[in-house]
């Protein structure tokens, strides 16, 4: 796993120290466009696309597919419902939404009950021993996103803060304490000598660019922000 040895023995411990309040700029906009959104019921197609792009823009050619008729339809029962399970089915029964973007839908409508579910946040609660089970944080199933939510609300309760706050900040301290790449070892085939330089290979290069967009959770200008800047106050990149 690539993550450097935790020097927290909890996650209590590590969100007292860590702990993110503040939204990333760009999100927080996201955020406000899309307030009417559940006391509508519903989101249209451009909502659900900007959504979408906002997770994963390299999967456009997938949640494109869906028709405005389809997205209205599936969104109205994904937010009529009380039932998680039965939320996350019907968000995922769109084409190119999987649990992490259906997570993010999710998250971008109704920040204070949810979170991104993506690689850096579960390894992070895997590492610390909040989760159990896919070590890797990949494939990720919908009773996996229910045990991840239920750790969310948690410690969102006992802090008073929202989920996608514990979530934010599980993201950022993937990224600080990280070792090696985010998906491990790439096993590529031998490239001829001129590929070889400071900016590797092509593998190396797709994996490198899967680090910054997606989770898992959040779009590329936002995940290059990385510095804690003065006054402690920390950089806020998605997701």
């Amino acid at each position: 796993m690539p993550l450097k040895r935790l020097r927290y023995p909890s996650l209590e411990a590590l969100l007292a120290q860590e702990l993110i309040r503040e939204e990333h700029e760009g999100t927080a906009a996201l955020i406000r466009e899309l307030r009417g959104v559940r006391a509508r019921g519903s989101f249209t197609r451009a909502e659900f696309r900007r959504m979408c792009r906002w997770k994963s823009p390299r999967a456009r050619l997938l949640w494109e597919k869906n028709s405005p008729a389809r997205v209205r339809t599936v969104s109205r029962i994904a937010l009529a419902t009380r039932d998680e399970r039965a939320r996350m089915e019907a968000l995922t029964s769109l084409a190119g939404v999987g649990v992490p973007m259906a997570s993010a839908i999710l998250t971008l409508i109704d920040p204070r009950r949810y979170g991104v579910l993506d690689i850096r946040a579960w390894q992070l609660l895997f590492a610390i021993r909040s989760v159990a089970g896919n070590r890797r944080g990949q494939g990720f199933t919908i009773a996996q996103w229910l045990d991840f939510l239920a750790a969310l609300r948690h410690h969102a309760r006992r802090l008073r803060v929202s989920a996608r706050t514990i979530e934010y900040t599980l993201f950022h301290c993937h990224r600080k304490f990280q070792h090696g790449l985010l998906y491990g070892r790439v096993r590529a085939p031998a490239l001829p000598a001129r590929s070889s330089g400071l900016g590797g290979g092509r593998a190396e290069r797709a994996a490198r660019r899967a680090t910054t967009v997606g989770r898992g959770t959040k779009s590329p200008s936002e995940s290059r922000t990385r510095q804690r800047p003065r006054g402690g106050a920390r950089a806020r990149g998605r997701p």
